[in-house]
């Protein structure tokens, strides 16, 4: 097998720049942070009891985060206010993807525990992926990477700038 070519990310580079990236629960800064810094955030939705941002490293294009603003790790200790808003925040948010992208379907996942893959095991949080047909394809198995084919600017702009009356 020959070396694999380079698959260009720039954008990237802030991530790894970054000097805030292990300082605490980004989910907790960015709930605390101004609603002025939501777009820098990716934050595209507040709730009274939940934040509901893109995902700054999407598996696929349209990938969502929805956390409760209490900063608990289990399903356990999650208020039952809390838990009801996370609930009607991922329907609200499927909508959504579905009005302005037009998914075949969804994953819809929560990870409990670093063992269970959680990258930010003490705050959670579901994912909410948009899959379309065919959206797996070579770069994943292959080139070990996913193509995203939208900026997260431009997918902000989509879901925030035109939102619909909920």
């Amino acid at each position: 097998m020959t070396d694999p070519a380079p698959l260009w990310a720039p954008w990237r580079l802030d991530y790894i720049k970054s000097t805030d990236r292990d300082e605490g629960c980004f989910l907790c800064r960015y709930r605390d942070a101004d609603p002025s810094e939501d777009a820098h955030n990716l934050v595209i939705g507040r709730g009274e009891r939940t934040i509901c941002l893109l995902n700054r490293f999407p598996y696929n294009n349209g990938h969502l985060l929805v956390a409760p603003l209490e900063h608990v790790g289990d399903l356990q200790e999650v208020s039952a206010d809390g838990l009801a808003e996370c609930m009607r925040e991922l329907k609200r948010w499927t909508g959504r993807l579905r009005e302005t992208m037009s998914p075949d379907g969804f994953n819809i996942g929560i990870n409990i525990g670093q063992v269970a893959g959680a990258g930010l095991p003490g705050h959670l949080h579901w994912h909410i992926v948009p899959r379309w047909n065919g959206d797996t394809n070579f770069m994943p198995v292959v080139g070990n990477a996913n193509v995203i084919p939208q900026s997260l600017e431009s997918l902000h702009g989509l879901l925030v700038d035109e939102r619909s009356t909920d």
